[in-house]
């Protein structure tokens, strides 16, 4: 397994992430975790409740939008980690072998293909 291969093609995906994270919200520095950022408003928005609602669900959507982004950079942390422990590529509920063509789609990927409707439900 050509694990430089992995590391740049996860060090790549992180730095577009963190673009795209950082156009959706903002990150604390001292948790790491991310936020996603109300959209500003001037008074004469506040009186309408039809802009009101409007900005409420562009919010509710950013803020899914940035957890799912969120859970992924996560994972590709992750991913970095265990190229530099040396268990990148082994599945965290069986501990066999992650297949090949399966980290070739997702890099980040966490479990084998027979595992992998089970990912979701680790920690993150």
């Amino acid at each position: 397994m050509d694990l430089n291969f992995y590391k740049n093609k996860l060090e790549e995906e992180k730095r577009l992430l963190e673009e795209e994270l950082g156009t959706l919200g903002i990150q604390d520095p001292k948790t790491g975790d991310w936020g996603a950022i109300l959209p500003r408003v001037d008074n004469s928005d506040l009186s309408d409740p039809n802009d009101m609602a409007d900005r409420d669900e562009d919010f509710t959507i950013t803020a899914n939008t940035l957890g799912e982004l969120e859970i992924r950079y996560n994972n590709i942390i992750k991913a970095l980690g265990k190229i530099e422990t040396g268990t990148f590529g082994i599945c965290e509920i069986s501990g066999t072998t992650i297949e090949e063509d399966r980290l070739q789609a997702n890099p980040a990927a966490r479990t084998c293909k027979a595992h992998m409707n089970e990912e979701r439900t680790l920690a993150q």
